[in-house]
């Protein structure tokens, strides 16, 4: 294992019992008032049309980990498919998750720089987004559009231009104003901005500049 898989595995050791963000939980309830106001079409039943239950939600989460915002996802009912690079990310999800969950979970290993997203409600990219070098983060973005179709979300949480990451060149820190030109054709339903210092789950010092949001995508 190298370097920067022992940092992971540790990291998933650490943050395997953490709550989900608050993106990904503020996107689920957004989508289940949505469902409470619409509810699924009508079936022809015995005595007349009858509401159906809606198929479940499927969500992509871009660099998973050990499953924090995963697992919220399939508390709630949603089908997932957990995108990470590192194995060690899978074997963490697997061994958290609840046995009675697995069968709407999906786990692929794959770089975020090349994997095919596929169509979903939502895409959820907790701090993953960042770690890809500029080269493959506008691809990347531009693919996470592509597979939301009007009404569906795209919940992140990325680093901005202030981050003591922004001078490393494999990274991608963005200005706050080339984020929100990003989301051009969504309605930004939460946004928050955050700068201070602390340590990483590591426990490493930080200068962090933290940037979440929810939006929506617009027809």
């Amino acid at each position: 294992m190298g370097a920067d898989s022992e940092h992971w595995a540790k990291y998933y050791v650490v943050t395997v019992e953490r709550p989900a963000w608050q993106t990904v939980r503020f996107a689920i309830e957004r989508f289940r008032c949505e469902d409470e106001v619409a509810p699924g079409p009508a079936a022809d039943g015995p005595t007349g049309p009858v509401a159906t239950t809606p198929l479940p939600r499927f969500a992509v989460d871009l660099g998973c980990g050990a499953g924090r915002d995963a697992r919220e996802l399939l508390r709630a009912g949603w089908r997932v498919l957990a995108v990470d690079r590192e194995p060690a990310a899978q074997t963490a999800l697997e061994a958290a998750v609840e046995p009675d969950l697995r069968l709407r979970l999906q786990i692929h290993i794959e770089d975020l720089a090349s994997v095919a997203i596929p169509a979903c409600n939502l895409v959820n990219a907790s701090l993953s987004l960042p770690f890809l070098a500029p080269r493959a983060f506008h691809p990347t973005w531009q693919r996470i559009v592509a597979a939301l179709a009007p009404g569906g979300r795209f919940a992140a949480m990325l680093f901005g231009d202030l981050d003591e990451s922004a001078s490393d060149p494999s990274m991608t820190c963005l200005p706050l104003e080339t984020i929100r030109a990003s989301l051009a054709g969504f309605e930004i339903e939460h946004w928050s901005v955050e700068e201070d210092d602390r340590p990483t789950a590591l426990g490493d010092p930080h200068h962090f500049h933290l940037v979440e949001f929810v939006a929506r995508k617009v027809g």
